[in-house]
């Protein structure tokens, strides 16, 4: 009995003193967002605009290099039946090379 009870005060004491280690403020305004509220809406519909007409297409952090293909739809869709009936690349579910 002696060992159960200094067990649940020791328990006690650490529950309570984990308490006030997460100890803050109720509403978390640790958290708030500071605004700059001096510009008009017109330097931020300006702003958007630049950004809108300058925005990259290429993802963040992307090496995706972009060509403009001088080829024929048809003829590469010709190209590419061709390899397909003579065996050069499979065609199908079962296919085997």
């Amino acid at each position: 009995m002696n060992k159960t009870a200094r067990f649940l005060s020791i328990a006690a004491v650490a529950a309570f003193a984990s308490f006030g280690a997460h100890a803050d403020e109720a509403d978390g305004s640790q958290f708030a967002l500071k605004f700059d509220t001096n510009r008009t809406r017109a330097e931020v519909n300006a702003e958007a605009v630049v950004e809108a007409r300058t925005h990259s297409l290429e993802p963040a952090g992307s090496r995706v290099v972009t060509y403009k293909s001088n080829a024929d739809r048809a003829a590469v869709r010709a190209q590419a039946a061709e390899a397909v009936r003579t065996g050069q690349i499979p065609h199908g579910e079962f296919s085997a090379m």
